[in-house]
């Protein structure tokens, strides 16, 4: 029988198919668990090295690039994904996650711009997957804190309250707490920043949510007892460090404490939803000029 080099070469990519599938497979989750734990120039390395041009590969590299502030690269690679993968609720999530710093970085001239694109891709998270919490939560305060000509207001905010609720019922009342503080019906929002405790007494971030709101209204005291209850379950925890060191630092009160919670906090085994660490370098180069 004759055979063409092109049939061979069809024959030897079956064969090589899923060996290549296996090392890009397995190069991706080298590259997860790297951005986990928080090396995102190592990540990225292994991902660009594996050519990974799949919708995760694509978008756990954006995530790289954006950890790395690296936002107009981020924004090329959420954009491929997406495309790609439009049926993906988390492409359109960090793309309008990436719009959205690029607006708060920007100029006034560009900045309406981001912005408007950060609420389109995330209306667009929203749409593909209702259940997707954390583009819920984003979109949410989008609307509480942008302009009505950049699509803000509060009204919409509050029809996004009982589909926040749908997923997690504690955090519908911390969204009620947020649009209440928003509305500064101050009363309102720390009776639901403390129901939402309540409900999760073990949960260091609902616990803080607390404190720092009751640190914004100029009641220390009450603050500092509530950010003990959080040390009390967990005094190495980078929710507790990080928002402890920021409520001092923003009351202008016992700044040593907070430079050691921002010592503390960059010792810390971080993940990249606690990473503040070029934050905190910043305030404590700020704390040390003091």
């Amino acid at each position: 029988m004759f055979v063409t080099l092109k049939s061979c070469l069809a024959i030897l990519f079956l064969f090589l198919a899923p060996l290549l599938a296996f090392a890009r497979d397995e190069a991706f989750e080298k590259a997860r668990v790297l951005f986990e734990k928080t090396d995102y120039p190592a990540s990225a390395r292994i991902l660009e090295a594996a050519n990974d041009k799949s919708g995760n590969g694509l978008n756990l590299l954006g995530r790289d690039y954006f950890m790395m502030g690296d936002y107009k690269k981020a924004t090329e690679l959420f954009e491929k994904a997406a495309h790609l993968e439009p049926n993906v609720s988390a492409h359109w999530h960090w793309l309008g996650r990436t719009f959205g710093r690029r607006a708060e970085l920007s100029t006034f001239v560009t900045a309406p711009n981001y912005a408007s694109k950060a609420r389109q891709n995330l209306e667009r998270a929203v749409q593909t997957d209702a259940k997707n919490a954390e583009a819920l939560n984003d979109l949410f305060e989008y609307y509480l804190q942008a302009p009505g000509f950049l699509g803000g207001g509060l009204d919409k905010a509050q029809g996004l309250v009982e589909r926040i609720g749908a997923n997690d019922p504690v955090e519908k009342h911390w969204a009620m707490a947020r649009l209440a503080e928003e509305k500064k019906d101050f009363n309102t929002a720390e009776a639901q920043f403390r129901r939402s405790m309540d409900l999760a007494p073990r949960q260091i971030g609902r616990i803080v949510d607390l404190a720092m709101f009751l640190s914004k209204r100029g009641r220390t005291q009450e603050s500092d007892a509530i950010f003990e209850q959080a040390q009390r379950i967990d005094p190495n925890s980078p929710t507790y460090l990080w928002n402890r060191a920021n409520a001092l630092i923003e009351a202008k009160r016992n700044l040593p404490e907070a430079k050691k919670l921002l010592e503390k906090y960059l010792m810390a085994k971080l993940q990249p939803d606690d990473d503040h660490r070029e934050e905190a370098r910043k305030l404590l180069a700020k704390i040390h000029g003091v």
